[in-house]
């Protein structure tokens, strides 16, 4: 066989050339929905998590009472690139369906480790779990894939122990990497700074996960051969011990994937409601 060529599977704006496109149109969709919450009254925006001003949370409500299941997003451009405000459109799904959802941006790499981020997404988990008092859902896309992984596995009372045991008990990873061994080689790591031993310790494919925990690994049916294969490992690598389904949404690729966060009627959107409104307070 071939030697796989990495650089070229884990490339995705090279894969979806109109990937430019796609960015501008999340920008104006998330600006329509900050508008539109806080028009109601139903958005809190820049809620400060951690020391840093990337370290913030956007809270979005739905229109029923305050006493609803709680998801988080955490967004992707591995670890490096991208910003949270261009991500509220997907609360709006959950949202419709009666879930609360916050939008939580993190430093990025180089600044910053990987490590570094798991551990304040951990705090925005704690943060949300002091101030709404319940659980909550994870889900994330691209390297917020790999960040949902990684609050799934969480042992929490060791961090929190006055937090619930299970404070993330499931999660929805869409078009995650959850082995990045593969990224050592490739020139992403000119910001991530992996070697071989870090990039397996940050590699949640390869994490205990407690018992009862859940996970989806969803990809797009478009995708590489590549992140097909890291939400496959994932689902196979928890299986047993949790509770793991792998999905592949048709006719989308790394980006278009998550639009259907979006539609209150997809079936993602449902599948995320369904988990949240599973976790009792």
């Amino acid at each position: 066989m071939p030697e796989m060529d990495y650089e070229a599977e884990y490339n995705n704006r090279a894969r979806v050339p109109e990937h430019a496109d796609i960015f501008l149109r999340w920008v104006r969709e998330a600006e329509d929905y900050r508008a539109e919450r806080l028009k109601t009254g139903r958005a809190e925006l820049g809620l400060s998590y951690g020391d840093t001003p990337r370290q913030s949370i956007d809270l979005f409500m739905p229109d029923g009472g305050d006493d609803a299941p709680l998801a988080l997003f955490v967004h992707g451009g591995w670890w490096r690139s991208l910003d949270p405000s261009s991500f509220s459109q997907m609360a709006r799904g959950p949202n419709a369906r009666g879930v609360i959802v916050a939008v939580a941006g993190y430093d990025l790499c180089p600044t910053v480790a990987i490590a570094d981020i798991i551990e304040q997404i951990r705090r925005a988990c704690g943060f949300l779990w002091q101030r709404l008092d319940r659980r909550l859902v994870v889900y994330g896309h691209s390297a917020g894939g790999h960040l949902a992984a990684a609050m799934v596995a969480t042992a929490w009372s060791s961090i929190y122990p006055k937090a619930p045991p299970d404070l993330v008990p499931s999660g929805y990873a869409i078009s995650g990497v959850f082995d990045l061994s593969p990224l050592v080689g490739i020139s992403v790591n000119q910001d991530l700074r992996l070697d071989a031993a870090q990039a397996r310790r940050v590699s949640p494919a390869f994490w205990p996960v407690m018992p009862g925990r859940a996970l989806d690994a969803v990809v797009g049916e478009l995708e590489s051969s590549e992140f097909k294969r890291q939400s496959r490992l994932i689902a196979d690598a928890w299986r047993g011990a949790a509770e793991t389904r792998y999905v592949e949404i048709t006719g989308t690729n790394h980006f278009t994937v998550i639009d259907a966060l979006a539609d209150p009627q997809s079936a993602m959107t449902a599948r995320i409601a369904e988990l949240a409104q599973g976790l009792k307070r």
